[in-house]
């Protein structure tokens, strides 16, 4: 297993340099050979404010050399090994700050934790759009991250657009990279809530399906089994469920997804028969309130997914102690959950 002190930037090392125009060459002298580390690591340690893809990338474009040799990422550089990396210019900054408002659960000055809200995406995907996230955090914070995408400041990790719950956002890059790597790690804890279609038959489980984008759309996750891309497209997914109350027709369960893919617990609920109430991309249907008290009142109470990221343990990126954010349910889901309790109790 690789140190985490080799995650660390090399104090030796030059950093990239804030709005410079043409590109740079670094270079880096390896001291030592660590095994199991990989280019792709040992550079992620030395610029923690680039993700490990964009490094990645820059290694199959020939961007990064060793000894004047073009390289993969999987080569453990030895003992001796110069590693040159020509960065490419930093693309424009600038997103507009915008006054949304925000459900601050937690702050201080290195993180902020926030109760997302349904109907809100996390951050731009070009310059011109606004009404995200990452707009109304510029707007609230005198400081944060840069990261390694200009639109999305202070963006450590997404939601889905209609999902609600915690969210963190980092203030500082130190902060947000430490924060990053426990998501990498895999040590940060994370609880979801969710109601599903169905009466689920065990308490619990753990679902290991992998995923990949859809062939044909990347706003849809599919599973080995239907229709796959190329084998190497799909990453390892991993969720464990419990069962919190059966109803009659539906199922209120916790999530705690132990990987983090674009739509994994709504695809892997799916694949078990159950998909989220009001989820219609994997299978689920709007719910209305005669559906569950069955009084001839249509009202719709729900056309997206029933989620709700309630729960974010993780160890303070600065102090160093256990930390734990929770984001109570939203009115639409405890409505339901109200309706469920009054109209679809199990005998």
């Amino acid at each position: 297993m690789t140190d985490p002190a080799d995650y660390m930037p090399d104090p030796t090392a030059s950093e990239p340099a804030n709005g410079d125009e043409e590109p740079q060459v670094h270079r880096h002298h390896v001291r030592r050979r660590v095994v199991g580390r990989r280019l792709d690591k040992y550079l992620r340690g030395r610029y923690p404010r680039i993700s490990r893809t964009t490094i990645q990338r820059y290694i199959k474009q020939g961007l990064v050399t060793i000894n004047g040799l073009p390289s993969k990422a999987s080569y453990e550089p030895a003992a001796g090994d110069l590693v040159e990396i020509n960065l490419p210019p930093p693309p424009p900054t600038g997103i507009v700050a915008e006054d949304i408002p925000l459900d601050i659960i937690y702050e201080d000055e290195w993180i902020l934790g926030l109760n997302k809200q349904a109907g809100i995406v996390c951050h731009p995907a070009r310059a011109t759009q606004t009404g995200t996230i990452a707009n109304g955090v510029a707007f609230y914070a005198a400081q944060l991250s840069r990261g390694d995408d200009p639109f999305r400041p202070g963006i450590v990790h997404r939601l889905d657009k209609n999902t609600t719950g915690v969210m963190l956002i980092a203030k500082t890059d130190e902060a947000h990279w430490r924060v990053s790597l426990q998501f990498e790690r895999r040590t940060m804890k994370k609880q979801y809530f969710a109601i599903c279609e169905g009466e689920i038959s065990l308490d619990g489980d753990i679902i290991n399906k992998p995923l990949a984008p859809h062939p044909e759309t990347t706003s849809r996750m599919i599973l080995p089994s239907a229709s796959p891309p190329r084998q190497a497209m799909f990453k390892e997914a991993i969720t464990e469920y419990r069962v919190n109350k059966r109803y009659r027709g539906y199922t209120a369960v916790d999530l705690f997804p132990k990987t983090g893919r674009t739509h994994q617990l709504r695809v892997h609920m799916a694949s078990i028969g159950h998909p989220m109430v009001g989820d219609m991309m994997y299978g689920g249907h709007p719910l209305h309130e005669t559906d569950l008290a069955g009084n001839g009142n249509n009202d719709l109470l729900l056309d997206f997914q029933a989620l709700h990221a309630r729960r974010l343990c993780l160890v303070h990126p600065i102090r160093e102690k256990p930390l734990e954010l929770e984001a109570p349910l939203p009115p639409r889901l405890l409505r339901i959950l109200e309706l469920l309790d009054t109209h679809r109790e199990r005998a």
